[in-house]
């Protein structure tokens, strides 16, 4: 019943109407009119019969979790196992300059710089931030610990948060589908929720007791045993990982590590990014060549 020769729509565009730049924009675009769709069928089944009404709302409710899903699984971030996170607090860097210490662990081949300043106020730490960034630049991912719209507005990698933080789905709305979302864990049921509530990776701890930070409750090398024979997400083992305890990270089956006293506290923090790297990296080639 349209009369389309007539329709004035016909020749009305918007600036983003044709502006697709991923199988991701169709898809949310597709999402949309099926929203709308399931609304009207909806509305109009109320005059028919209410029971199909229900019915149909019961779709449209459906479509939206369709939608998340869909949404998640065409996202264009790109997780994968790091090796080394440097936490950076400027504060430990006792021996060198906090810019030094990013300089050195990059030459060493560190592979993530987590951005994890309390005190700072947001100027600040949007000007460390967005140094960071261009510091690392194809070089190592750059993670901003609590603040997505910090991460956001540095253009860094992705933003992490704990489990008082702001939870996946908020820091999501924030940082848009192509940032990266780490989530501290304590508990494989923690690890679960990150999954399924979108994160990319996770934070399993704590390891160990730590200088840096008081904890009421150790998680352990069982906790980061039980994740490992999970595995379902990348992982960075945390809290008092340092050369002597990193032996028993890699026991328990350990691939990456987040550390922090040990590295920007370290005389020569290249050299512990190095010797760490080289012990993280002959065990991954014994579990390759075990699994080979």
């Amino acid at each position: 019943a349209r009369d389309t020769a007539g329709d004035v729509g016909t020749a009305i565009t918007t600036p983003t109407e044709y502006d697709r730049a991923s199988a991701y924009d169709v898809a949310a675009a597709a999402a949309k009119r099926l929203s709308e769709a399931l609304r009207s069928l909806e509305e109009y089944g109320k005059l028919h019969d209410p029971a199909v009404a229900r019915q149909i709302e019961q779709c449209r409710y459906a479509g939206y979790e369709l939608e998340r899903t869909l949404l998640d699984a065409l996202r264009q971030r790109h997780p994968h196992q790091w090796t080394i996170c440097v936490l950076l607090t400027a504060e430990l860097c006792i021996h060198h300059d906090w810019q030094d210490v990013v300089a050195a662990s990059l030459d060493a081949g560190a592979d993530m710089v987590q951005l994890r300043e309390k005190e700072f106020d947001d100027a600040e730490l949007l000007r460390r931030a967005r140094w960071l960034v261009e510091a690392c630049r194809g070089r190592a991912t750059v993670i901003i610990n609590d603040r997505p719209d910090i991460a956001v507005l540095a253009d860094a990698d992705g933003v992490h948060v704990g489990q008082g933080d702001l939870d996946v789905t908020d820091a999501r709305r924030i940082v848009g589908p192509d940032r990266l979302i780490g989530v501290s864990t304590s508990c494989l049921d923690d690890a679960h929720a990150a999954q399924r509530d979108g994160a990319d990776y996770c934070g399993v701890g704590p390891m160990f007791s730590s200088q840096t930070k008081s904890k009421d409750h150790l998680a352990g090398l069982d906790y980061l045993h039980a994740y490992t024979a999970w595995n379902a997400l990348p992982h960075l083992a945390i809290s008092g990982i340092t050369l002597e305890t990193l032996p028993a990270i890699i026991d328990a089956g350990g691939r990456g590590v987040a550390v922090s006293q040990a590295i920007c506290g370290a005389a020569s923090p290249g050299e512990v990014v190095t010797t760490m790297r080289e012990m993280l990296s002959a065990s991954h080639r014994v579990i390759a060549e075990s699994e080979a």
